[in-house]
C-alpha cells in the first residue's frame, strides 16, 4: 500500500508541483487549499502517514489546523512556509509539528524530509509497542541530574519532583546529552541524531527546540546549567550529574 500524504497548501501552483513530485515518488497525495477544507478532509479520510502543512492559509490558519490535528492524531506534520522567522518556527514546532522547511525549497529536499519523517514515526510506533509489552516489573532506566530526573523507559522527566512536559523532540535532545556526558555536539550532529536525517543547515530548527527545552528545565534559561553552549562549536551537558 502506498503511503498517504495530506498536502495543505493554498497556492495551487505550488500544491500541484509538490503533489506531482510526490506521486512520482510513490506516495498517494490528497490536497486541500484552505484550513477548513483541510480539517474536514483529515477527519473524513482516515489515517495519513504524513501531513504537509502551509502556515498561511485562508479560513483557518495552519497553526489552528495543526492544533486540531494534534487533538486526535500523532501523525507526523511537516510545516512549509515562506515566513522564515523564529516566531513562526516556534509557533509551529511548539504546537507539535515534527519538522519545518522554508520556501522556496527543492523537491529533492522536500522528498527527503517527507521520507525521514515517516520513517521516524514508524520507529516511534515500534518503540511504543515494545514498551507496552515490557514486563511490569522491569527496572526503570533513569539518570539523575541536579534536581532533574530523566526516565528513558517512560520518556519522561521530573524537575524537583514535578513532571516536565516535553515534546518528543525535546526529550530526545535531552536524552542525547545525558546519555553522553562530556561529549560536545554540533548542531549538525544533534539534527542527525534526533531527526535521523541529513542536516540542511537550517539552524533555526535546532535553536527553537533548544530554547524551548531550556525554558522547561533550566532555573534561568539565559544562564543554562544543564545544557551549556560552546560558542562557535555546539553544546554539551553541564556538570550536573549526581
Amino acid at each position: 500500500m502506498p503511503q498517504r500524504v495530506l498536502l495543505i497548501e493554498d497556492d495551487e501552483a505550488i500544491s500541484e508541483m509538490v503533489r506531482s513530485y510526490l506521486v512520482k515518488e510513490g506516495y498517494e497525495v490528497e490536497t486541500a487549499f484552505d484550513g477548513e477544507a483541510a480539517e474536514r478532509l483529515f477527519h473524513r479520510s482516515g489515517a495519513y502517514d504524513l501531513v504537509l502543512l502551509d502556515l498561511m492559509l485562508p479560513k483557518r490558519s495552519g497553526n489552528d489546523v495543526l492544533q486540531t490535528i494534534r487533538r486526535d492524531s500523532l501523525v507526523p506534520v511537516l510545516i512549509m512556509s515562506a515566513k522564515d522567522s523564529d516566531v513562526d518556527k516556534a509557533l509551529g514546532l511548539g504546537f507539535g509539528a515534527d519538522d519545518y522547511i522554508t520556501k522556496p525549497f527543492s523537491m529533492i529536499e522536500l522528498a527527503a524530509r517527507v521520507k525521514a519523517a515517516i520513517r521516524r514515526a514508524g520507529y516511534a510506533a515500534a518503540g511504543s509497542a515494545s514498551q507496552e509489552t515490557a514486563p511490569a516489573e522491569a527496572k526503570s532506566n533513569r539518570i539523575s541530574l541536579r534536581g532533574l530526573t530523566v526516565d528513558f523507559d517512560n520518556f519522561s522527566a521530573l524537575k524537583n519532583g514535578e513532571e516536565v512536559k516535553l515534546t518528543a523532540k525535546e526529550f530526545q535532545i535531552l536524552k542525547l546529552f545525558v546519555s553522553s556526558p562530556g561529549r560536545v555536539y554540533t548542531k549538525a550532529q544533534i539534527y542527525s541524531s534526533v531527526w535521523e536525517d541529513d542536516y540542511y543547515g537550517d539552524e533555526n530548527v535546532i535553536n527553537v527546540h533548544m530554547r524551548r527545552l531550556r525554558e522547561k528545565i533550566e532555573d534561568d534559561p539565559s544562564k543554562p546549567e544543564y545544557i551549556k553552549t560552546l560558542w562557535g562549536i555546539g553544546y554539551k551537558l553541564g556538570d550536573v550529574l549526581e
